[in-house]
């Protein structure tokens, strides 16, 4: 493992661009390529991400879908899945290609960037999720070989719970490798929609998706 392709999924997210400029722009500068992904923007989001990325394309809307497409294109020998309201550690690409020499995939461990008490109990409790069930959400930034990804056909494209199907794809091949230094992301649907009310609503819909619900019909409960 040499190289990375860093995989951005974009989706009027102007404002959250400027966090995540200066870590792109420092993986670049290691070798790194960058990919973003918009799917169908009405801000300026793509111009936000013009003079950090290596490729930008379109694709319908969607994570799944947008992520595919970006790893189609992909040169990479790894793939790194990144949300634009998350911000990676420092050396996170040495962190990343060193968890590939012990596992074919991994995930990183997550803090939430709210202050409130509450989010260190919730990202406690995300965090020891993860390392129980070997599962993450595409918060925790997904990585994997290209080869082994292309193998497994990529993303489900569904319209949700695609980072939790994936994982466990990847579960049966392997155990992943955690890194432990975590990354920070946004915490704004908590302090926008209600702390308990949003975990009692991520919660439902992981166990609706468990017992079988249609991920569309999920995803505009989620929405």
């Amino acid at each position: 493992m040499h190289t990375l392709s860093i995989i951005i999924p974009v989706l009027n997210e102007a404002d959250q661009a400027a966090g995540i400029l200066p870590g792109l722009q420092a993986a670049r500068q290691h070798g790194h390529e960058v990919i973003v992904v918009d799917g169908g923007s009405e801000d300026n989001s793509v111009d936000m991400f013009t003079a950090c990325a290596d490729k930008i394309i379109t694709a319908p809307q969607g994570r799944a879908v947008q992520m595919n497409a970006g790893a189609a294109i992909a040169d990479g020998d790894a793939l790194l899945f990144l949300h634009a309201d998350t911000l990676l550690v420092d050396d996170f690409d040495q962190l990343l290609l060193a968890a590939l020499q012990r596992s074919v995939w991994g995930f990183f461990l997550v803090r939430l960037s709210g202050q409130h008490c509450v989010f260190r109990l919730i990202e406690a409790g995300m965090n020891c999720r993860s390392f129980l069930t070997a599962v993450a959400t595409g918060d925790q930034c997904l990585f994997v070989r290209r080869a082994t990804f292309l193998a497994l056909h990529g993303y489900a494209e569904i319209a949700l719970m695609e980072d939790i199907d994936l994982c466990r794809r990847l579960r049966a091949l392997q155990r992943p490798a955690i890194i432990r230094q975590p990354v920070i992301t946004s915490s704004r649907r908590w302090e926008e929609r209600g702390i308990f009310r949003t975990i009692l609503n991520m919660w439902w819909l992981r166990l609706a998706w468990y017992l079988g619900r249609d991920p569309a019909a999920l995803a505009r409960q989620y929405d």
